[in-house]
């Protein structure tokens, strides 16, 4: 007799159309607001920082980033963001060091000195992004909403609408939530409906986060690198090479975290634990330059200008800087994600190699180094093979970067993350 269970499996139950219908507004809804919180504190930051850096040292005769005002700008923005910590209610949530890209709803009477904390951390010139706090912000108020004007709905579904809207805002595309989301899905599957019908809504919202961004803003990460038209054998090679590399390199940041985090843990009170952050941050920016200050994209596109103007000693020393920049203010208690400066740890890196290889093509040095960084720092596949293949803006390097990702995976599966578990030990 032939088995029941032998036959092909029964397809998979799609959401009808009149259940899809109904999320199209929540999600745009939830992604133009997303997108203005984001876009807010980006400008509220950068107002900040051209006073704090341009027009208070210049009104004092004192240079902006002369050794003198870059430890005291970074010291003094610690006992701010430590003085937020200890005093707003909220207390700018949970430790900075155990949350990621995403994370359970916050209450809302945190998201104000979270939000101010982020802040002052982007516009005092700490080495952070501001995706962590700006996700956790838009999660939280959209849940909060969302919870009173449809009760019925199930809250994961506001977690999941915000996160996907503010991603999207934040690299001006739907394409990279939509790949943070799919890989989250994938770890929770759902048989009673496709991939793509959980993506429906999460997508409209990543859209119009990344629409709202991009008509408003004009984001770009484009970074001027020459074309790679005709990839060979040699920028296989060479790809793989500086992604693994650059991998190893990073993951030195997560083998330094929970020591790092340990010893400033230490002081006990955030009124000394990230002024002290501030000031080691300060002396590593005063050695490093002013390039290895701030979230990193900015300086990126500086980096990316010159290059060939850069020895491979001055860019060594930049990756290293602001490799141990990112390792102290993600243990100190700074607010703040660290995707950017990976971004820039990763170019700096990759520009290294190119310095000392000059055959390798600066398109392949380049990606290489951010996908090697960002896998080690992330743990995020798809979104590190994006920014790397965005940064290039050659269809040509995409091939190459998901071979490349491969050894580097290898290298960093298993091993520990840039992220702390609640007992201070490092997530693997």
């Amino acid at each position: 007799m032939d088995n029941p269970s032998s036959g092909p499996p029964p397809p998979t139950p799609r959401s009808p159309a009149r259940t899809l219908l109904p999320q199209v507004l929540p999600a745009l809804v939830v992604g133009v607001v997303a997108s203005l919180l984001f876009l807010g504190i980006e400008w509220l930051s950068e107002e900040f920082e051209h006073v704090l850096w341009h027009t208070l040292p210049g009104a004092l005769g004192i240079g902006g980033f002369s050794v003198f005002w870059t430890i005291l700008m970074l010291t003094a923005t610690g006992f701010a963001v430590g003085l937020v910590v200890w005093k707003v209610p909220g207390h700018a949530g949970p430790d900075p060091s155990e949350t990621g890209l995403g994370g359970k709803p916050l209450a809302p009477a945190v998201v104000p000195g979270l939000l101010l904390a982020g802040t002052l951390t982007l516009a005092g010139g700490v080495s952070l992004g501001p995706e962590n706090p700006i996700i956790a912000a838009n999660v939280a108020l959209a849940y909060w909403i969302g919870r009173k004007a449809a009760p019925a709905a199930p809250g994961a579904v506001w977690v999941v609408l915000a996160s996907s809207a503010t991603i999207g805002a934040l690299f001006g595309t739907p394409v990279a939530a939509a790949l943070v989301i799919s890989e989250a899905l994938t770890r929770q599957p759902d048989a009673k409906s496709s991939l793509w019908d959980r993506l429906f809504a999460p997508l409209i919202a990543a859209g119009a986060g990344s629409m709202t961004t991009s008509l408003l803003a004009h984001p770009t990460f484009d970074m001027s690198l020459p074309e790679l038209t005709d990839p060979g054998w040699d920028d296989l090679l060479a790809s793989m090479v500086v992604a693994t590399a650059a991998a190893l390199f990073g993951l030195l940041c997560c083998y330094g975290l929970p020591h790092v985090h340990r010893v400033f843990q230490r002081l006990r009170h955030p009124m000394l634990m990230i002024p002290a952050g501030g000031l080691v941050l300060g002396l590593l920016g005063a050695f490093g330059g002013s390039l290895t200050l701030f979230k990193g994209l900015e300086q990126v596109k500086e980096l990316t200008e010159n290059i060939g103007s850069y020895s491979s000693g001055e860019l060594a020393k930049m990756a290293v800087v602001k490799l141990a920049a990112l390792l102290v203010a993600a243990s100190c208690g700074f607010v703040g994600g660290r995707i950017f400066p990976a971004v820039f740890i990763g170019v700096a890196f990759g520009m290294f190699t190119q310095a000392l290889v000059p055959e390798i093509h600066p398109a392949v040095a380049v990606s290489s180094g951010v996908l090697g960084v960002l896998l080690a720092t992330t743990r995020q596949g798809w979104v590190s093979l994006f920014v790397a293949a965005v940064l290039s803006s050659s269809p040509s390097m995409l091939s190459l970067l998901c071979l490349a990702s491969l050894p580097a995976w290898l290298v960093v599966t298993g091993r520990p993350q840039l992220e702390l578990d609640e007992q201070g030990a490092a997530l693997h």
